[in-house]
């Protein structure tokens, strides 16, 4: 594979820079969010899990469930699929959410292979799994897989930052943020750290998990 990866903040800054002389907007806003958050996580079933516990909610209601899932150690596959979805809901998770978690316990993804995998096939695994829509596989490409030209489109806290700083008359809707986007290439998860970083100072809440 020969995509770039993100593995420090060396990189991000890297990213931050090409971005600055590209996007006058971004170059604006840099130096009052420098420096740009890193949000490398681990990869694996627990990231996923953790994932698809952040869809529709909030950062603290995501966060409260995954440590309740720790406690019972319920953070691998065998371990999920060994429990009902009963007592996941027990937990928080919803009803839909406790049958997709089983979903990706039963998906058996090897996710070894996906580090290495191009983005889009690392997309096309993930979003196979029932539960697993675009903005989860995305954000796990991000973070979880250090992909330095993943963007989110479909991100609520993406399109509302972009309206701000681009001062847009409305939130614009995925397909449009995502053809904005594209003009953020090869560094489109650095375009969206700049702007989960500003909506965050804004607003004074995350924008992502």
């Amino acid at each position: 594979m020969t995509e770039r990866i993100i593995t420090n903040a060396e990189d991000v800054a890297e990213g931050a820079a090409w971005l600055a002389v590209r996007v006058p907007q971004f170059s604006n806003l840099l130096p009052k969010i420098d420096p740009l958050p890193l949000r490398l996580k681990p990869d694996g079933f627990g990231p996923l899990v953790h994932a698809i516990t952040g869809q529709q909610v909030s950062v603290a209601s995501a966060n409260a469930i995954w440590e309740r899932l720790q406690a019972e150690g319920l953070t691998t596959g065998p371990a999920i699929a060994a429990v009902s979805q009963d007592a996941l809901r027990e937990l928080g998770l919803s009803r839909q959410k406790a049958r997709y978690v089983h979903a990706l316990a039963e998906a058996d993804i090897d996710y070894v292979a996906l580090r290495d995998a191009p983005t889009d096939q690392v997309l096309k695994t993930l979003i196979a799994v029932p539960g697993i829509g675009a903005w989860t596989a995305e954000v796990y490409a991000m973070f979880s897989l250090g992909r330095a030209d993943v963007f989110a489109p479909g991100d609520l806290a993406l399109q509302e930052g972009a309206r701000m700083i681009f001062d847009l008359p409305a939130r614009p809707k995925d397909k449009d943020l995502r053809e904005m986007a594209s003009a953020w290439a090869p560094w489109r998860s650095v375009a969206a750290r700049i702007i989960w970083a500003y909506y965050g100072a804004t607003k004074k809440r995350d924008g992502i998990l």
